[in-house]
């Protein structure tokens, strides 16, 4: 999967075990030296309570993205 961090800006997260819609995205991160992206970032919702939960943000792992498609990105948390 190669795509620009912009690509993801307003893409809808769904969780596939669940089919939770999750949120938009907000932001990505990325390794500065070889610009791999590393997670993406939907804003906090207080009724979602996972690991991978950083204050008021859901950080997703890369490798729990699944399928990007038009308007609608699917991971496995």
């Amino acid at each position: 999967m190669k795509k620009k961090g912009l690509d993801f800006k307003h893409k809808e997260v769904i969780n596939i075990n669940d089919g939770k819609r999750l949120g938009f995205v907000q932001d990505v991160c990325a390794e500065l030296d070889s610009g791999n992206i590393t997670s993406i970032i939907v804003p906090g919702n207080n009724k979602i309570i996972n690991i991978f939960s950083a204050g008021n943000e859901l950080v997703i792992p890369w490798n729990k993205v699944k399928c990007i498609g038009e308007d609608v990105i699917l991971v496995e948390i």
